[in-house]
């Protein structure tokens, strides 16, 4: 998933020191990612924004059991100093309002968002106040650090903290996601993809993903939260 990528590029250096195995990456949204190995059958292992796209590719034949990492953490982000006084996602129904969301049909943000909003039946009001849904999270980024809209749901790792704040969701109504690993059943290594995924979800991995801003998996705060 492409929002794991500050993560994961520092896992491969370290994997590659210690195993001497390099690792290449290809970064999409998951829905892209799930198509892509659906069509080329090319790739060894699966790390994915939620186990809801983790298990679309599972039905379809594409991966195999996973290992829980992290947690992908949603949030509301508004531009530094909170100057439209965003402090709910009820807000996001606020007439006059440019949101930005991910695509949710390509991104595990996207789809929690769409769940946020259904619960809260605010799915239409929101919808008037979009301006551009993005194929990843990381055009969502992009599109709070240049000022262009007004707020949107990250999460918590993606905040940067110079151009704009993080509003917590209450549990009730978030929808945390797991981020998961597994091997793909097509893999012709399949040993060396094991190791890979072995190592991110060890400690020493977790503490990378800890280290840029995710919860590691398990963690108390999240304990209502399942696969």
């Amino acid at each position: 998933g492409a929002g794991l990528k500050a993560p994961m590029e520092e896992i491969a250096k370290e994997f590659t020191r210690e195993y001497g195995t390099g690792v290449q990456y290809t970064y999409a949204g998951s829905g892209v990612l799930i198509t892509q190995m659906n069509l080329t059958k090319k790739g060894d292992v699966f790390i994915t924004g939620s186990t809801v796209e983790y298990s679309s590719a599972m039905d379809k034949g594409l991966v195999g059991p996973y290992q829980l990492v992290a947690y992908h953490v949603p949030v509301i982000a508004v531009q530094k100093g909170n100057p439209k006084n965003i402090t709910s996602v009820q807000d996001f129904s606020r007439p006059g309002l440019k949101i930005a969301l991910g695509d949710i049909n390509a991104t595990a943000i996207g789809k929690a968002g769409a769940k946020i909003f259904r619960k809260l039946n605010i799915t239409d009001a929101v919808e008037r106040n979009v301006v551009t849904r993005t194929p990843t999270i990381n055009e969502l980024t992009v599109f709070m650090n240049t000022g262009q809209i007004d707020a949107t749901i990250l999460t918590l790792d993606q905040v940067n903290n110079e151009t704009m704040e993080a509003i917590p969701i209450p549990n009730g109504v978030n929808e945390v996601l797991i981020i998961p690993i597994g091997v793909t059943t097509f893999s012709e290594n399949q040993d060396s993809a094991r190791k890979f995924a072995d190592f991110v979800a060890s400690d020493e991995g977790k503490a990378i993903f800890v280290k840029h801003g995710f919860p590691k998996y398990p963690d108390p705060a999240y304990a209502d939260v399942k696969p």
